[in-house]
């Protein structure tokens, strides 16, 4: 099912809330990295660490108890693995690849891998579910080919594990029982790697006032809140929507370049969010029809 009945509107809220999160991530990590203003080690070490922050913080303001934090770590550590290795492995690759090219290389792993996860499940994709895939992934790669380069090997490995992990990451997030939780647990268990990664990286860490400003935006805001708005959104969204919405990801950052930057609205720009909204919402009809045919 696409929406579940009683939340229906909360979930349309909240994805649409993670996907600007996950919009504006993108922005902070280009801005930081692409610059120079910090390293990929201490933009992950400071993105991971805020966010925790900004996670206590929430569950002491929503009067969580201990004994229901006792309960979210059955989840396991897997979740926390991915979060970490997409983090991670996101930061490095953001070094040596320009935007259009680590956007498409990391979309491309998430989709391919949610969609054969699904297939493995059971899950067959109907004919306009895999339409509605194409067409949106068309309209994503028609807005930044023209940016594309040639990718670096090494570059190329590190967003395609993230995509790779982050698509896990998102999968477990469709059983949290309790998204804040799950998502705080998640962030905590980070902290051994983030340990890690410290040490073996010290000696060369570089950081700048403006690159420790955007790591910790993305880590407090893009991150940690967005986080949790996509574990609630996750809860009534189907594996095939989940996966096929985050395409209009590069679409949000786009838009926001034209409203905060004053980039100009091309003609290019106005297709490729035909193709994406188009292919989303024949993705979103297939799973309503699918739902009422359950019923």
């Amino acid at each position: 099912m696409l929406l579940n009945r009683s939340g229906g509107f909360k979930t349309f809220l909240f994805s649409v809330l993670a996907l600007f999160a996950f919009a504006a991530n993108s922005v902070f990590a280009r801005l930081a990295l692409g610059a120079g203003y910090i390293d990929g080690a201490n933009f992950t070490i400071l993105r991971l660490l805020s966010a925790i922050v900004m996670l206590l913080i929430l569950i002491a303001i929503t009067n969580k108890n201990r004994s229901q934090s006792r309960g979210s770590f059955k989840s396991g550590w897997f979740p926390a693995v991915m979060l970490f290795i997409y983090a991670c492995s996101f930061s490095f690759a953001y070094v040596s690849l320009d935007t259009g090219t680590g956007a498409l290389v990391l979309f491309t792993a998430v989709q391919i891998t949610m969609v054969i996860k699904n297939h493995l499940q059971g899950n067959r994709l109907t004919v306009i579910e895999l339409l509605g895939l194409i067409v949106a992934f068309s309209g994503f790669v028609y807005l930044i080919f023209p940016s594309l380069s040639q990718p670096t090997l090494l570059g190329f490995i590190l967003m395609t594990i993230s995509g790779i992990a982050w698509a896990f990451y998102t999968l477990k997030g469709q059983a949290a029982s309790d998204p804040l939780l799950a998502t705080k647990v998640n962030f905590l268990r980070t902290l051994p790697f983030i340990i890690i990664l410290f040490i073996l990286y010290y000696s060369s860490l570089s950081y700048t006032w403006q690159g420790v400003l955007l790591a910790t935006m993305s880590g407090a805001l893009a991150s940690a809140l967005g986080y949790y708005c996509w574990y609630l959104a996750l809860a009534g969204l189907s594996t095939t929507v989940a996966s096929v919405i985050q395409l209009s990801v590069p679409i949000i950052a786009a838009l926001g370049g034209i409203i905060f930057m004053s980039e100009a609205i091309s003609i290019d720009f106005i297709i490729a969010c035909t193709l994406v909204c188009a292919g989303i919402l024949l993705v979103i009809f297939a799973n309503y029809q699918r739902s009422k045919v359950s019923i």
